[in-house]
Protein backbone atom coordinates (compact mmCIF):
# COMPACT_ATOMS: atom_id res chain seq x y z
CA UNK A 1 0.00 0.00 0.00
CA UNK A 2 2.83 2.40 0.89
CA UNK A 3 4.58 1.66 -2.39
CA UNK A 4 1.44 2.53 -4.37
CA UNK A 5 1.06 5.80 -2.49
CA UNK A 6 4.72 6.74 -3.03
CA UNK A 7 4.46 5.83 -6.72
CA UNK A 8 1.32 7.96 -7.10
CA UNK A 9 2.99 10.94 -5.41
CA UNK A 10 6.08 10.55 -7.60
CA UNK A 11 3.99 10.43 -10.78
CA UNK A 12 2.04 13.48 -9.62
CA UNK A 13 5.25 15.52 -9.13
CA UNK A 14 6.66 14.40 -12.46
CA UNK A 15 3.54 15.55 -14.30
CA UNK A 16 3.47 18.73 -12.22
CA UNK A 17 7.05 19.59 -13.23
CA UNK A 18 6.55 19.07 -16.99
CA UNK A 19 5.16 22.59 -17.65
CA UNK A 20 8.16 24.09 -15.84
CA UNK A 21 10.52 22.51 -18.39
CA UNK A 22 9.75 24.68 -21.38
CA UNK A 23 13.08 24.69 -23.16
CA UNK A 24 16.07 22.38 -23.34
CA UNK A 25 19.35 23.31 -24.95
CA UNK A 26 22.36 21.23 -25.81
CA UNK A 27 25.64 22.37 -24.37
CA UNK A 28 27.27 25.27 -26.14
CA UNK A 29 30.55 24.56 -27.79
CA UNK A 30 33.63 25.31 -25.70
CA UNK A 31 35.17 27.47 -28.39
CA UNK A 32 32.07 29.57 -29.00
CA UNK A 33 30.83 33.00 -28.03
CA UNK A 34 28.17 35.56 -28.77
CA UNK A 35 27.92 39.31 -28.38
CA UNK A 36 25.19 41.95 -28.73
CA UNK A 37 26.16 45.28 -30.26
CA UNK A 38 23.97 47.87 -31.97
CA UNK A 39 20.83 45.75 -31.84
CA UNK A 40 22.43 42.71 -33.46
CA UNK A 41 23.84 39.50 -32.05
CA UNK A 42 26.76 37.66 -33.62
CA UNK A 43 27.57 34.09 -32.62
CA UNK A 44 30.84 32.41 -33.54
CA UNK A 45 32.07 28.84 -32.98
CA UNK A 46 34.68 26.42 -34.30
CA UNK A 47 34.36 22.82 -35.44
CA UNK A 48 36.01 20.86 -33.97
CA UNK A 49 35.54 22.52 -30.60
CA UNK A 50 39.31 22.60 -30.10
CA UNK A 51 40.94 23.20 -33.49
CA UNK A 52 44.30 21.54 -34.11
CA UNK A 53 47.19 23.61 -35.41
CA UNK A 54 47.86 23.01 -39.10
CA UNK A 55 44.54 21.23 -39.72
CA UNK A 56 41.47 22.65 -41.43
CA UNK A 57 38.74 23.75 -39.03
CA UNK A 58 35.40 25.36 -39.69
CA UNK A 59 34.42 28.78 -38.44
CA UNK A 60 30.66 29.10 -37.91
CA UNK A 61 28.93 32.47 -37.80
CA UNK A 62 25.31 33.38 -37.13
CA UNK A 63 23.71 36.83 -37.09
CA UNK A 64 20.38 37.67 -35.45
CA UNK A 65 18.60 40.82 -34.39
CA UNK A 66 17.91 41.82 -30.78
CA UNK A 67 14.75 39.67 -30.75
CA UNK A 68 16.77 36.58 -31.85
CA UNK A 69 15.21 36.65 -35.33
CA UNK A 70 17.67 35.58 -38.00
CA UNK A 71 18.64 38.30 -40.45
CA UNK A 72 18.05 37.75 -44.18
CA UNK A 73 21.34 39.21 -45.40
CA UNK A 74 24.49 40.63 -43.86
CA UNK A 75 27.88 41.89 -44.97
CA UNK A 76 30.76 40.65 -42.83
CA UNK A 77 34.53 40.99 -42.80
CA UNK A 78 36.96 39.40 -40.33
CA UNK A 79 40.42 40.30 -39.08
CA UNK A 80 42.44 37.63 -37.24
CA UNK A 81 45.10 38.63 -34.69
CA UNK A 82 47.72 36.52 -32.92
CA UNK A 83 50.07 38.06 -30.34
CA UNK A 84 48.70 41.53 -31.17
CA UNK A 85 49.67 41.12 -34.82
CA UNK A 86 47.18 40.78 -37.66
CA UNK A 87 47.82 37.39 -39.28
CA UNK A 88 44.82 36.94 -41.58
CA UNK A 89 41.85 38.74 -43.12
CA UNK A 90 38.54 37.73 -44.66
CA UNK A 91 37.46 40.51 -47.01
CA UNK A 92 33.99 41.88 -46.42
CA UNK A 93 31.41 39.94 -48.34
CA UNK A 94 27.61 39.84 -48.49
CA UNK A 95 25.98 36.63 -47.23
CA UNK A 96 22.40 35.44 -47.81
CA UNK A 97 20.62 34.11 -44.73
CA UNK A 98 21.86 34.38 -41.19
CA UNK A 99 24.55 31.65 -41.26
CA UNK A 100 28.02 31.63 -42.71
CA UNK A 101 30.56 28.82 -42.54
CA UNK A 102 34.14 28.96 -43.78
CA UNK A 103 37.27 26.85 -43.46
CA UNK A 104 40.28 28.13 -41.58
CA UNK A 105 43.69 26.74 -40.65
CA UNK A 106 45.23 27.93 -37.38
CA UNK A 107 48.99 28.23 -37.94
CA UNK A 108 50.10 28.64 -34.33
CA UNK A 109 48.94 27.24 -30.97
CA UNK A 110 47.34 29.64 -28.54
CA UNK A 111 44.69 32.31 -28.36
CA UNK A 112 43.60 34.10 -31.55
CA UNK A 113 41.54 37.29 -31.58
CA UNK A 114 38.83 37.49 -34.23
CA UNK A 115 37.47 40.97 -34.96
CA UNK A 116 34.20 40.50 -36.83
CA UNK A 117 32.93 43.57 -38.67
CA UNK A 118 29.25 43.89 -39.69
CA UNK A 119 28.58 46.46 -42.39
CA UNK A 120 25.41 48.27 -43.49
CA UNK A 121 23.11 46.84 -40.84
CA UNK A 122 19.68 48.44 -40.68
CA UNK A 123 19.40 51.10 -37.99
CA UNK A 124 23.16 51.55 -37.57
CA UNK A 125 25.33 54.42 -38.75
CA UNK A 126 28.71 52.72 -38.66
CA UNK A 127 30.52 49.39 -38.78
CA UNK A 128 29.73 47.11 -35.83
CA UNK A 129 32.88 45.35 -34.59
CA UNK A 130 32.61 42.24 -32.41
CA UNK A 131 35.73 40.81 -30.74
CA UNK A 132 36.04 37.08 -29.99
CA UNK A 133 38.79 34.93 -28.47
CA UNK A 134 39.33 31.58 -30.17
CA UNK A 135 41.85 29.01 -28.92
CA UNK A 136 43.59 26.08 -30.54
CA UNK A 137 44.29 22.68 -29.06
CA UNK A 138 47.36 22.81 -26.88
CA UNK A 139 49.29 19.93 -25.30
CA UNK A 140 47.52 20.76 -22.05
CA UNK A 141 44.18 19.95 -23.67
CA UNK A 142 45.36 16.41 -24.34
CA UNK A 143 46.71 16.12 -20.80
CA UNK A 144 43.31 17.23 -19.45
CA UNK A 145 41.38 14.63 -21.46
CA UNK A 146 43.85 11.84 -20.57
CA UNK A 147 43.78 12.71 -16.86
CA UNK A 148 39.96 12.65 -16.78
CA UNK A 149 39.94 9.28 -18.58
CA UNK A 150 42.56 7.78 -16.25
CA UNK A 151 40.62 9.03 -13.22
CA UNK A 152 37.42 7.40 -14.48
CA UNK A 153 39.19 4.11 -15.19
CA UNK A 154 40.76 4.06 -11.71
CA UNK A 155 37.37 4.82 -10.15
CA UNK A 156 35.75 1.85 -11.92
CA UNK A 157 38.64 -0.45 -10.98
CA UNK A 158 38.34 0.50 -7.31
CA UNK A 159 34.55 0.11 -7.33
CA UNK A 160 34.89 -3.26 -9.06
CA UNK A 161 37.49 -4.39 -6.50
CA UNK A 162 35.20 -3.41 -3.62
CA UNK A 163 31.79 -4.57 -4.87
CA UNK A 164 32.44 -7.34 -7.41
CA UNK A 165 33.75 -9.95 -4.91
CA UNK A 166 30.65 -9.47 -2.74
CA UNK A 167 28.33 -9.97 -5.72
CA UNK A 168 30.16 -13.08 -6.87
CA UNK A 169 30.18 -14.57 -3.36
CA UNK A 170 33.93 -14.32 -2.77
CA UNK A 171 33.56 -12.08 0.30
CA UNK A 172 34.25 -13.36 3.80
CA UNK A 173 31.38 -15.10 5.57
CA UNK A 174 31.84 -13.98 9.13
Amino acid sequence: MKKNLLFTILVFFVFLSIPMISQANGHSLFNSAEKFIGGYRVQVATLPEFPNVGETSQLLFRVTDADFNEVDRFTMGIRVFFNDEQVDTFRSKSHEGSHWTTDYVFEAPGNHIFKVDLYDMEGTQSVLTYTFNMSTQSPFGYIFFVSISVGAIIFFIVMGYIYLPKRLGFGSKS
